[in-house]
């Protein structure tokens, strides 16, 4: 396969803007379809319909760990660094999840993330005092991105100096890395930031603390620890997942209230209604359009498609989301949807373990803009927005707004 074998692009510009028309045509045409990933020539199954990305999802023989569906001479090659950052929870199945995922819940908790909304509040507050007399900010930069990433580092104990140093660590670990010299910086990226983890965890095993680092270090279970590349890896994950997410809910949100002034505006007056608002734009535009790879581990027939063993396969959140099978009306954005059983979170084991988290984040910063920030609107012309190159996420790259400031 290659290139010119794509019936749908799903990694270009036009389509990032607004990629559910070809979702839609997928999910009447071809809901289970193969054709070239994003390096041009291999294969890969893409699911649109609710129905098959759920049961999919759940199914057990649709594994993370290409290891437990291909012969190990067809496994990628890999290497110490990869090594050290894809051994977490999210890359492995079976036991060695249940294990990984038991570990990290242990630093992860539902209490923890309930004790974290005061500390949430004043980081939002302390975001927001410098812009409210501005009357106009790119609110990624100013807000929607330093909110969660200041909470996910504060919660895992790295220090404030440091913080600035993880939003170029984070982008080379999303942003795919299609030329050489842009992979050699990637490279150099990510074993700075090896290092840097590797100089924290020592400094924690010598001197723990009351951080999610020291209880990774220490969490044990039947005897248990995370072995050091799944300790990094783990850092890894909850670093992206713990900020990129929310970042994207945020600004994706904000974008869907600025066509919306009339829900804007009754949110502002009553955010008691944010909770069940914030699954809505889960599912109406979330952050996440696409399930992390998986891989058939034994020939699966599926829709009049049989899917071969070591096929790699990619479920559209995104497009299930928007499924009419399953909601009515899926391209309105109703808040008032019950029940709105999105799949925004995934669905299975491999469920976003950071849902609390990222639902509390929504909730306090859609709070907080909506009532400091009158009149939250787009400032530019909405066609004039760009997405990010990142095919797993809904994730714009900026998102000018303005609002009114008061005399």
């Amino acid at each position: 396969m290659a290139d010119a074998d794509r019936r749908y692009d799903l990694y270009g510009p036009d389509f990032k803007r607004d990629p559910y028309p070809t979702f839609a045509a997928m999910r009447r045409d071809d809901p289970i379809y193969q054709q070239p990933g994003l390096d041009g020539t291999t294969p890969i199954w893409f699911v649109t319909r609710y129905a098959d990305v759920e049961a999919m999802l759940r199914d057990p023989r649709f594994v993370r760990d290409a290891a437990r569906a291909l012969p190990p001479e067809k496994l990628p090659p890999s290497t110490p660094l990869d090594d050290l950052l894809i051994r977490n929870m999210l890359g492995v199945d079976g036991g060695d999840h249940r294990r990984l995922r038991d570990l990290v819940s242990q630093g992860f908790t539902p209490r923890r993330v309930a004790d974290l909304r005061p500390r949430v509040e004043a980081i939002a507050g302390m975001l927001l005092e410098p812009l409210v007399a501005r009357g106009e900010a790119d609110l990624i930069d100013a807000f929607a991105y330093p909110l969660p990433t200041i909470v996910i580092l504060e919660m895992l104990g790295v220090p404030a100096d440091d913080h600035g140093r993880f939003r170029a660590w984070a982008n080379a670990l999303l942003e795919p890395a299609m030329t050489p010299e842009k992979l050699a910086e990637a490279k150099r990226l990510l074993t700075e930031f090896t290092d840097y983890l590797r100089a924290l965890f020592a400094e924690r095993r010598a001197q723990p603390r009351d951080d999610l680092v020291s209880a990774l270090i220490t969490a044990e279970q039947a005897g248990d620890r995370l072995s050091e590349n799944e300790l990094f890896s783990t850092m890894v994950l909850l670093i992206v997942a713990g900020h990129e997410t929310t970042v994207n809910l945020i600004a994706n949100a904000v974008l869907a209230l600025s066509e919306r002034p009339d829900l804007r505006d009754a949110l502002a007056a009553d955010p008691s209604a944010l909770p069940r608002a914030i699954e809505e734009f889960l599912r109406y535009d979330g952050s996440v359009e696409r399930a992390l790879n998986r891989f058939a581990a034994e020939d699966v027939e599926w829709g009049g498609h049989l899917i071969r063993r070591g096929e790699p396969v990619i479920f559209i959140l995104s497009s299930a989301n928007r499924d009419e099978a399953r909601f009515e009306r899926p391209d309105d954005l109703d808040p008032e949807r019950a029940p709105n059983p999105h799949l925004a979170f995934g669905k299975g084991v491999h469920y976003c373990l950071g849902a609390p988290l990222a639902r509390l984040e929504a909730e306090v910063a859609l709070r907080a803009l909506l009532t400091r920030l009158p009149n939250l609107r787009l400032s530019v012309p909405h066609e004039t927005l760009r997405y990010r190159f990142l095919p797993g996420f809904r994730a714009l790259e900026a998102l000018p707004v303005r609002w009114d400031v008061r005399g």
